[in-house]
């Protein structure tokens, strides 16, 4: 059972602020009720000062509290001050949160942050372009950081990476991004560094036995490494796809993209 504070009990019982604002000058909306949780939030500004803040929510007792807290925190200041509030501050108003709710006062900064955007017009830059990106909004873990503990530390997994920078130990959502992460740069990595003869024999064997065979097993088909000379791989289909009409793209579209993804670049790849 989680520990919560009695200001998380106080706010969750005794919720302040909660409705709407009528002819709103602002309004946020974060998480979704597929997820359990949803937040509105309704801002009244005069002058770039928050004179008013109401909320509607959907969601556990700490996604009340938290947006319960963060309208306190909100009204009196300017849009340039509010904009400055993190998720962890809102925790922190709270004398904290459980790990596993943290994502309810990121619930909360979110929808700040849309509604401020709403008002001042703010486009937002996609995420793509932002290197320094943030990517475990519980902790405020940033890509940057991520591939620096990747570099620096060594860390090849989501679990390394929970170790090193607390990236995914709240919420979880982040785990799928940043698995993708670990995945782009450590094979962007593993390119650079340019390998013997021996060596891409030993890679390309384990990629054909560990990746690209228990693919095509699941076809009733197989694939053995017949012969490597430089970029050039020679292959023999088996089971199904031996006598399979779309061997050839097989060989091009799977084998051959496969090795070039995670090998070399300039392997080609043909049939024995």
């Amino acid at each position: 059972m989680w520990e919560y504070s009695d200001k998380v009990k106080d706010h969750f019982k005794n919720p302040r602020n909660v409705g709407s604002i009528e002819n709103a000058d602002a309004i946020g909306e974060a998480g979704a009720l597929s997820c359990g949780d949803k937040l509105k939030l309704y801002l009244k500004i005069e002058n770039n000062i928050i004179k008013d803040a109401k909320f509607q929510t959907f969601g556990c007792g700490s996604a009340v509290a938290a947006s319960s807290i963060l309208t306190e925190m909100i009204i009196g200041k300017t849009i340039d001050e509010a904009k400055k509030i993190t998720n962890k501050q809102i925790a922190q108003e709270l004398d904290g949160l459980p790990p596993e709710k943290m994502h309810c006062s990121v619930m909360g900064r979110e929808a700040l942050e849309d509604a401020l955007k709403n008002y001042t017009h703010e486009e937002t830059q996609k995420e793509e372009e932002n290197s320094s990106q943030t990517v475990c909004h519980c902790y405020d873990v940033t890509k940057d950081e991520i591939i620096k503990a990747i570099k620096e530390n060594g860390a090849k997994t989501f679990d390394d990476i929970s170790k090193i920078t607390s990236a995914g130990l709240a919420c979880g959502r982040c785990k799928g991004a940043i698995e993708n992460i670990i995945s782009q740069y450590v094979k962007k990595e593993e390119k650079k560094t340019p390998l013997n003869p021996i060596q891409k024999i030993i890679k390309i064997n384990d990629v054909i036995q560990n990746i690209i065979s228990p693919e095509l097993q699941k076809d009733f088909g197989d694939i053995e490494l017949i012969n490597v000379d430089g970029n050039n791989v020679w292959v023999k289909l088996k089971g199904h796809c031996s006598t399979c009409g779309n061997a050839k793209l097989t060989l091009k579209n799977f084998v051959e993209t496969k090795l070039k993804e995670l090998v070399d670049d300039e392997i080609v790849v043909f049939e024995e």
